[in-house]
């Protein structure tokens, strides 16, 4: 039997929970194409959110075309360019001819070689002179746009990782490329994600930026515990297994709603169930995924300074006032001036999210890992 629980993969039809409130405004966005820019922290189900709210935005609007661009792996202008108006070329229409008239009409300047597989899925690519490229990008930045134009199409270009364009050689020369061509796109709209905050707000939100106020902002945040409960509790019965709505909540509450661990944890709790899940298979489950990451904890924790390892002692004790003297005497933090530096450091490791005074240690499992096991032997 297939567990009913999934983390790691894209979570969709019944895998996927609530997020209606997100689908709905993304559904809006895509029709009316207006820019979207997704942010949060690893692990929340940002992708899983796009595919979604895509797959229903389909179902509504028949002439409605969607592009997936992941640059997990793309570090290059180069590689971005070539991926770009692959993704494009294969939104548009579905035979080969009407896919090599495109080419020649739209970007012959570029001495394009497009080839195909045969076969009921034939896969399409397409390379590119980059030389050339280089002297007219604004024939790949424009090419949804026309294809979008002579197919009677509504294209949306989805971007996941954005940020990683901050890897280029030339980051800031980029986004001012990207300016405005995209601004001007009246039948493309374009959904940005990524999981770096601090980044992608430097990019969206800094009014030195070439991408200010490009879109509608619109941080993720974690789904409730009710709606966890309450899929948990369903998954379980599909099952033929049972879970009771307390023990659900607990799950949820362990893991800090964090979507990617609320499924494991309910995953291996449903491992551990015969027929009723209880109290006690929740926390085993709990702290057998706490002492399976302790390695990968152990590693990450001794990268980081003695003030760096005091600065995380104290947000996980909830100390609030980080720069009170007393604070900084307590936890051996040194200057107040010092604690900026640390959370600016911290944050850009992506092990902590800091929202105005509020500091939150982003991975929940890591959190309780250094308070109930690292901390409390020191």
């Amino acid at each position: 039997m297939n567990t009913p629980f999934i983390f790691g993969k894209i979570a969709d039809d019944k895998n996927f929970t609530d997020r209606q409130d997100e689908i709905k405004k993304l559904i809006t966005n895509f029709s009316s194409l207006i820019n979207t820019i997704i942010i949060s922290p690893r692990r929340w189900g940002k992708s899983s959110l796009v595919k979604k709210a895509s797959k229903q935005a389909l179902h509504k609007e028949k002439n409605l075309c969607f592009c997936f661009i992941d640059m997990y792996n793309i570090r290059t202008e180069e590689e971005f360019y070539q991926q770009l108006a692959e993704e494009a070329i294969k939104a548009g229409p579905t035979k080969l001819n009407d896919i090599i008239d495109d080419v020649k009409t739209f970007i012959t300047r570029l001495i394009p070689k497009l080839s195909f597989s045969p076969g009921p899925e034939s896969e399409i690519s397409l390379s590119l002179n980059w030389k050339e490229v280089k002297h007219h990008p604004d024939e790949i930045l424009d090419l949804a746009e026309k294809i979008a134009i002579r197919r009677n199409l509504k294209i949306i270009i989805c971007v996941d990782e954005f940020q990683n364009i901050s890897g280029f050689e030339k980051p800031l020369d980029f986004q001012k490329k990207l300016r405005p061509h995209w601004q001007k796109h009246q039948h493309v709209g374009y959904c940005l994600y990524g999981s770096k905050r601090h980044m992608l707000m430097e990019f969206f939100n800094s009014p030195s930026m070439p991408l200010y106020k490009f879109g509608d902002l619109m941080p993720l945040e974690k789904i409730e515990k009710k709606h966890w409960e309450s899929f948990i509790q369903k998954r379980f019965k599909e099952t033929g297994k049972n879970i009771d709505r307390k023990n659900a909540g607990l799950i949820s509450k362990l893991c800090e709603n964090h979507p990617y661990y609320v499924q494991q944890v309910a995953q291996l709790a449903w491992l551990q169930t015969n027929k009723t899940c209880t109290t006690e298979d929740v926390k085993k489950s709990h702290e057998n995924l706490v002492l399976q990451l302790s390695m990968l904890f152990q590693t990450l924790t001794d990268s980081l300074s003695n003030t760096q390892l005091n600065f995380l002692k104290a947000t996980s004790f909830n100390e609030k006032q980080l720069s009170s003297q007393q604070t900084l005497n307590k936890y051996n933090l040194g200057t107040s001036a010092n604690v900026i530096r640390i959370k600016q450091t911290l944050t850009k490791k992506e092990i902590i999210e800091a929202r105005g005074s509020q500091i939150n240690i982003l991975d929940p499992i890591y959190k309780y890992w250094l308070k109930e096991y690292y901390f409390k032997v020191r």
